[in-house]
């Protein structure tokens, strides 16, 4: 069996984890041990584990700086197009290995420490996971960033700097509870305050209509406070900026009203306008129409459009030679990209400021408006799409709200002009939907108020145009494209799977770091026994490395020889962890007479019924994993707290990547992708970005199963009857019976018969209907484990198809097809080169 690397082989890896700097170690060595006597002649004199990885961070964040500054120098020289990436999430991880990575200076610090006497990976463990999303949406504006910057293009990602990511999870008794995520409590090296631009966003008042124009009084004040966090390109010298908002009450807040008696109110009171930026909201696919979260809907987008204005009209830094003032030339200089409808309100914010303050016409500043928004949609899932209250923003943004009101009635003329006495239509298309609580639509109003509208996926861009926009596409089709989602090869190969990135490296030279279409030439290696060798060996080192990791942490101990097949998902009914709890409890009434271990490692939204799934999972883990007849040949274990550096760890040792939603549902995924260019195979639906993955690997190298579209369609109009396939299928009801009859929960009988009852009567995803192939499915896949040379091979297949699924690819399509901008592989000069 193969050993797991020491850091000694670890250091001997070199090539891909960067040569430069290695002459200057003893330079890495004196700043380390400079931070490290600054933190100690502050606090204490005896260092910490926390102190050694702060003096790191440090010393790895002096590399930044200059070429940080000298970045920000070069785009006000050069003044090119810049992009405004706007989300509600980013979901960062750890930076500590990444910035290492993509300034080259791994293996320099890696030796430093050694030399020190300290263990790298030890330190970087240290490090708070920066969980500042709820998964998918947040990930890929982290791989966003990094492509940005890897690619030369002047872009900024603004969000909301939360003082609680999402909950740290704790699984008791089987059951989730959630916990908060300090994240901050230490304090964080790679963030920079800048209170020099902190920004007033107002909320509240009332609106007044005068000769002068419209004005907005008697608002209630909250100060944005940006912190700046450096995203450096690969190797490139370009460090970009995330700015993030936190909110702080000014200094008069309550205070100009009160008496003695309530001084002391007025000042606890000043926390309410700083939970803006508390907490970052949990629910994933699931809209709740909380004040709270309006309001830093809000607060992020006001906070931005100030920012971006400011930083246009100043078109070269401190230059007061040359103001630009004419806001007509916007389109030209500035793109703002909307992740999901959740920055919507930066449409009727921009209207608000171009015509209320610059004094701009309203057909003028519309025109400003579209050509310089785009927007991504996320989903189709009706439950998940934004409908704020008109009565809420009546009381929050009584401005903004006449300015929609405005925007819907010049877009509903021109639409009765197109489709005259078409009332049906008009109800449709409209911003505000004529509920009993009359409601915005927030997609719609993205939709009218953006140039570009892309889904993730093509076939989800072609359901959006199909069903969920149709009327949409149909009046502007031009608007309508597909982006489909991609993740950054640096942080998801390079950095996490070392081994692998290292034997690819040795076949095709490194340049697919930059370039992932060259993966394409491991085609040439599929019939290379030592290539093969060298794949599943990489693969099993990694299988032991997790599985020492869980015998560690989770005090689980499995084997490493079985198969790892991993189901990591938010948990929701449409991405149908209840099908692979179907399957688990098929093999273990089968008998089980071959192996293999199958991991849910999944992150739950505080909502019933995920809650039930996910005590459901651990109930049958408990039957399964203590039953001395099984042994270790079949494990199901739930992994809490799942999040961006366990992800880092259960990617590279996956075998099997479980992508099974009802087809129509996912809008893409992109831990597919990961696991695929990880060397994982997908067993999976034809849903989301799997259909492309299945193009680019060939189908034969997917173990696709299940409904397409098309036959959901079908099934939904013929009427979806789960009664039938649970009568039918013998395998199916003992199953479910033993769910319903408290087989996994025996001392509460009755525990599950709620999730039971949905599947049996209310289930929207069909799980039975796809139930039967599965099953077959997991047949095939279990037969080609037994021959570990024709899986490698397949594994191989399908790492050569991962070149599209790189977000550099992604990027460089927003960038020409929707920004307008040319991406560039140059280097911009180093610090200490002569400029």
């Amino acid at each position: 069996m193969a050993k797991p690397l020491t850091d000694q082989d670890k250091r001997k890896q070199i090539s891909v984890r960067g040569l430069a700097g290695v002459e200057n170690v003893a330079d890495l060595k004196t700043n380390f041990n400079r931070h490290l006597h600054f933190t100690l002649v502050k606090d204490r004199n005896v260092a910490t584990k926390r102190d050694y990885y702060f003096a790191l961070a440090n010393t790895v964040r002096d590399h930044l700086v200059g070429r940080w500054i000298r970045t920000q120098q070069h785009y006000y020289e050069k003044d090119p197009k810049r992009v405004y990436y706007l989300s509600l999430e980013f979901y960062m991880g750890r930076t500590l290995q990444n910035t290492m990575v993509n300034l080259a200076l791994e293996n320099a610090c890696d030796e430093a420490t050694y030399q020190l006497g300290l263990d790298m990976e030890e330190l970087q463990d240290i490090e708070e996971d920066a969980g500042l999303g709820n998964g998918g949406l947040g990930r890929l504006a982290a791989c966003f960033l990094d492509s940005m910057a890897s690619l030369g293009l002047a872009a900024y990602g603004y969000g909301i700097r939360y003082e609680f990511g999402i909950f740290n999870q704790k699984i008791v008794n089987g059951w989730q509870v959630e916990e908060a995520d300090d994240w901050l409590r230490y304090g964080n090296p790679w963030e920079k305050a800048r209170p020099e631009y902190m920004r007033p966003v107002h909320f509240y008042g009332r609106v007044e209509h005068t000769a002068d124009g419209v004005k907005w009084l008697d608002t209630q004040v909250v100060l944005a406070l940006p912190y700046d966090t450096p995203v450096p390109g690969y190797r490139n010298n370009i460090v970009n900026t995330m700015r993030l908002w936190s909110a702080k009450a000014p200094c008069d807040f309550n205070l100009k009203d009160f008496n003695v008696g309530g001084y002391i109110q007025a000042v606890l009171d000043r926390n309410l306008a700083e939970n803006i930026s508390r907490v970052l909201y949990p629910n994933d696919n699931f809209f709740e129409g909380k004040e709270l979260r309006l309001k830093q809907e809000y607060f992020v987008v006001a906070a931005t459009l100030q920012d971006i204005i400011r930083r246009f009209k100043a078109s070269k830094f401190g230059s007061t030679e040359f103001v630009r003032n004419d806001l007509s030339t916007l389109p030209d200089k500035v793109a703002i990209q909307l992740n999901d409808t959740h920055p919507a309100l930066a449409i009727p914010e921009l209207m608000r400021i171009l015509v209320d303050i610059e004094k701009v016409s309203w057909e003028k500043a519309w025109d400003i408006v579209v050509r310089t928004c785009a927007y991504t949609n996320h989903t189709v899932l009706p439950e998940a799409l934004e409908r704020w209250p008109v009565d809420l923003f009546q009381n929050l943004l009584p401005r903004h709200l006449e300015i929609i009101y405005e925007i819907n009635r010049r877009h509903l003329e021109r639409i009765s002009k197109l489709y005259p006495g078409d009332n049906d239509r008009l109800r449709r298309m409209s911003l505000i939907e004529e509920v009993d609580n009359r409601k915005i639509n927030m997609a719609h109003m993205c939709i009218v108020g953006s140039h570009a509208v892309n889904g993730v996926a093509r076939i989800h861009s072609e359901i959006i145009k199909d069903t969920v926009f149709k009327d949409f596409y149909e009046v502007d089709p031009q608007k309508f494209q597909n982006k489909t989602n991609g993740i950054t090869p640096r942080r998801w190969l390079v950095m996490c799977n070392p081994g692998l990135a290292e034997v690819i490296a040795e076949r095709i030279g490194e340049d697919y770091i930059r370039d992932l279409d060259q993966l394409k030439k491991l085609l040439d290696f599929v019939d290379d026994d030592a290539f093969i060798r060298d794949v599943a060996k990489v693969k099993q080192e990694n299988k032991m490395k997790f599985a020492a990791h869980m015998e560690e942490q989770y005090k689980v101990k499995i084997n490493p020889s079985s198969m790892f097949d991993i189901h990591v998902k938010r948990i929701h009914e449409y991405k149908r962890q209840l099908l692979n709890c179907l399957h688990v409890i098929t093999l273990y009434n089968s008998g089980i007479t071959e192996y293999g271990c199958p991991l849910c490692f999944q992150a739950a939204p505080g909502y019933h019924t995920a809650k039930m799934i996910i005590k459901l999972i651990t109930s049958i883990g408990d039957i399964i994993n203590n039953d001395p007849v099984v042994g270790d040949r079949l494990k199901l274990i739930f992994l809490e707290n799942y999040r961006v550096t366990l992800a880092e760890k259960a990617i590279p040792a996956a075998d099997l990547s479980e992508q099974i939603s009802t087809a129509g549902t996912e809008a893409s995924g992109t831990g597919n992708m990961k696991f695929m260019l990880n060397g994982a195979l997908t067993i999976g639906t034809m849903d989301g970005a799997n259909v492309e993955m299945a193009e680019e690997a060939g189908e034969e190298n997917l173990f696709i199963f299940g409904m397409r579209v098309s036959d959901v369609e079908a099934l939904d109009k013929k009427g979806y009857d789960a009664l039938s396939y649970y009568n039918h299928i013998p395998e199916l009801k003992q199953a479910v019976d033993q769910i319903s009859g408290g087989f996994f929960s025996p001392s509460q009988p009755n525990l599950f018969k709620d999730l039971v009852n949905m599947l049996m009567h209310h289930d929207r995803f069909k799980v039975f209907a796809d139930y039967e192939d599965y099953i077959k499915c997991q047949e095939k896949v279990s037969a080609l484990y037994k021959n570990s040379k024709e899986w490698t091979k397949m594994v191989i297949h399908n790492i050569a198809g991962c070149g599209k699924f790189s977000s550099d690819r992604t990027i460089s399509q927003y960038a020409r097809e929707i920004w307008g901008m040319e991406p560039s592989l140059e280097k911009i000069a180093a610090p200490d080169d002569p400029r």
